[in-house]
């Protein structure tokens, strides 16, 4: 009888390192249960391990006729064959599509191993379907729906005990299996990297498939980290003329956690909050830069959209584009652009660069100065977006190391079962798939120069072993090899996360923290800087340089206002976002803003700290009859009652905070620029505060 179901899990669209039989819990020899539940169904159909398989072909015409209804598949997937089939040449190898029976459609082998591939049947027109070959990757790979690695004995048949195999199922735009991909080889070559392989080049053809499929149709491209829009983990929505979802890829049902089905029933409005017609007109400005937007759930994603010029949806939406905004160059701001933001940046940055005007970003500097070619690891903490790449570019320029390599690594954008072989390297034939030369490694490659970990938080424990070790004893030894390569490094990491709430979790080596925390530096937030307008008019300055642009001062009263969560990388696509449209204009309003971020700013609480000058609030009778610069003083504030405030009972740390300030403002005239200085605090912060006292 078949095990219930129930009684053991598999992990769909899982990466290749927890793949069903890779990475299990079980101890050496245990059977794993999808492997048994699939034996069971091998007895349950009659067959038997030590009898002969079904070695049959199918007929030519009926293999002409499967040929011709997969040309799609097959025309989508040749070119990843090829280059599978060269990467897993030397290593004993062969790459396998089937369709959706899992009847064998194309081969790619170029070793000796075909030979022992035919003697299984590893060809062209055979089903390797469960029924047929009883327990494999491809078989068992359908009837599961998911990534699976069988090796060696796990095979049901015994004449295929000497192969190891990995299969992925492809998935069309409905969620449904039409094809796997398969790596097989000998049992005793092959490598846990191989599957990871043919996850991703799985993905791939899936998204070849999709974007053909649906070539003529708009399409949204989106993921929660900008560096993966373009990738196979991407997530791809198609749509019609009518905004009527189409389909999706597997990684957009995965990233929306959500089914093909109820997908094509929420629409895109129920997803991200906007219609058709609002989203197409909020991406026709960022048709190159992803923009952020929050899903139904609160998640942030950023977004992305293409289409065939051949669309008719595509050129009605260009043509009026056209027509409201004549062309204009408009420049990236290369100064202040945060990772993931486009490529128009500038290939160094000098400390004194990053100094706009705020104290704690000229302290942060001023520290990092003292121990720049000390030897000394430095540690840049920081919110996502506040520029801690550019710190440690400006760093790298700063030191001695400045004509030497700056190579970085994101240890949360990369794949966990990859990032061992990006850091280390691999020699030749470490594993199947790996190149033939083999790979040096970011660690070698930044020999001489620096070492940027970004996001290390996220490394993965028994990597963090190896890190230490490395940085102890400034030697790398790469995958698959024996010796061991001298380096010389300077190291700066980064990080978002708590790492000593991580140490407490033990999900963080308490030794590799203090390895890497020779200094610790914080970037602050952007909604805790006070150089908030000096940012934007550089920042404008650098999207526009040949026509002015300022921001109109009740505007940029809300920009003080605001929490700014996405920081230097959502201030930037904003500003850019508002440049484009604002056009031959001169000042920026609310009416240049993106829709979803106007509303944003529309949610805050009403201003109760306005600027003199403005039409935000009276000028206050109290204020000194000298001149005095526009959005400079507080203006709805009778500061009379600020100074009677000095009165007031402290019951609270808050209250106390509270009462501080405003006996500073009252000192200060209502001057906040003058009281943000005074005591050391952000004039976003004194707004923020006493705005929660209202």
């Amino acid at each position: 009888m078949v095990p219930p179901r129930e009684n053991w899990s598999f992990n769909v669209g899982a990466s290749p390192a927890s793949y069903p039989g890779m990475g299990m819990d079980e101890g050496p020899g245990s059977p794993k249960p999808f492997i048994i539940e699939s034996h069971a169904r091998c007895e349950y159909q009659g067959l038997k391990p030590y009898e002969s398989c079904d070695y049959s072909t199918l007929v030519p015409a009926d293999f002409q006729i499967a040929l011709e209804r997969n040309a799609r598949l097959i025309a989508q997937a040749t070119s990843v064959l090829t280059m599978l089939g060269r990467s897993v040449a030397d290593f004993g190898s062969m790459i396998v599509l089937t369709d959706g029976t899992g009847t064998i459609l194309r081969t790619q082998c170029q070793s000796t191993f075909i030979e022992q591939a035919d003697k299984v049947a590893l060809r062209p027109g055979v089903s390797w379907s469960e029924s047929s070959k009883g327990t494999n990757a491809v078989g068992t790979a359908l009837i599961l729906e998911s990534d699976i690695f069988v090796q060696g004995e796990e095979h049901f048949f015994q004449s295929n005990h000497f192969l190891s195999c990995a299969a992925s199922p492809i998935l069309d735009h409905s969620s449904n299996v039409i094809g796997v991909l398969d790596a097989s080889g000998d049992k005793r070559s092959f490598h846990a990297h191989t599957a990871g392989l043919v996850a991703m080049c799985a993905r791939t053809i899936e998204n070849n498939w999709f974007r053909d499929k649906f070539r003529q149709t708009p399409q949204l491209h989106f993921h929660a980290v900008t560096e993966l829009i373009g990738t196979s983990e991407e997530g791809i929505i198609a749509f019609g003329e009518d905004g009527q979802i189409l389909g999706a890829n597997r990684e957009a049902l995965r990233i929306l956690d959500i089914s093909a089905s109820t997908l094509r029933v929420k629409g895109l409005r129920l997803l991200f909050g906007l219609g058709f017609a609002e989203l197409m007109d909020k991406l026709r400005y960022t048709t190159m830069t992803p923009m952020q937007l929050h899903l139904s759930s609160g998640k942030a994603v950023f977004i992305r959209i293409s289409w065939n010029e051949a669309s008719g949806i595509s050129k009605s939406v260009n043509a009026s584009f056209a027509q409201m905004h004549p062309a204009r160059p408009v420049a990236a701001p290369s100064l202040l652009l945060a990772k993931g933001a486009p490529a128009a940046r500038k290939s160094s940055y000098q400390l004194d660069e990053l100094d706009a005007g705020d104290a704690q970003v000229r302290a942060v500097a001023q520290k990092v100065r003292q121990v720049i070619d000390k030897d000394i690891s430095i540690l840049i903490v920081g919110e996502t977006g506040t520029g801690k790449e550019l710190l440690a570019n400006a760093i790298h320029q700063f030191s001695r190391r400045r004509n030497q390599p700056f190579v970085a690594i994101n240890c949360a954008s990369i794949p966990e079962q990859l990032i061992e072989s990006e850091l280390f390297g691999y020699e030749e034939g470490a594993f199947t798939g790996a190149k033939r030369k083999g790979d040096q490694g970011k660690l070698s490659q930044a020999n001489g120069g620096t070492l940027f970990l970004d996001e290390i938080g996220d490394m993965p424990l028994p990597l963090q072993a190896r890190l230490l070790r490395v940085l102890q004893e400034r030697k790398v030894v790469a995958l698959g090899g024996h010796r061991s390569t001298d380096i010389d490094i300077n190291l700066i990491c980064a990080t978002h996360r708590n790492l000593r709430e991580l140490m407490d979790q033990r999900s963080f080596r308490d030794d590799l923290y203090y390895r890497i925390n020779g200094i610790s530096v914080k970037l602050p937030p952007l909604r805790e800087r006070t150089d908030l307008a000096g940012l934007c008019q550089r920042i404008l300055r650098e999207l526009s340089p040949n026509h002015a642009l300022s921001i109109q001062s009740s505007l940029m009263d809300s920009f003080l206002r605001y929490a700014w969560p996405g920081n230097l990388r959502q201030l930037n696509n904003v500003l850019k976002t508002a440049a484009v449209i604002a056009m031959s204009e001169r000042e920026i309003t609310t009416a240049h803003l993106a829709d979803d971020f106007k509303e944003e700013l529309a949610a805050l609480s009403p201003p109760t700290l306005a600027r003199a000058g403005t039409v935000d609030g009276p000028k206050p009778s109290t204020l000194p009859a000298r001149p005095l610069a526009a959005g400079e003083f507080i203006n709805t504030w009778d500061l009379a009652n600020l100074t009677a405030s000095k009165a007031a009972p402290i019951n609270s740390l808050e209250q106390l905070e509270i009462t501080t300030i405003m006996r500073v403002l009252a000192a200060c005239a209502g001057n906040v620029s003058l009281a943000s200085k005074q005591l050391n605090i952000s004039r976003n912060t004194i707004y923020r505060k006493l705005n929660r006292q209202t």
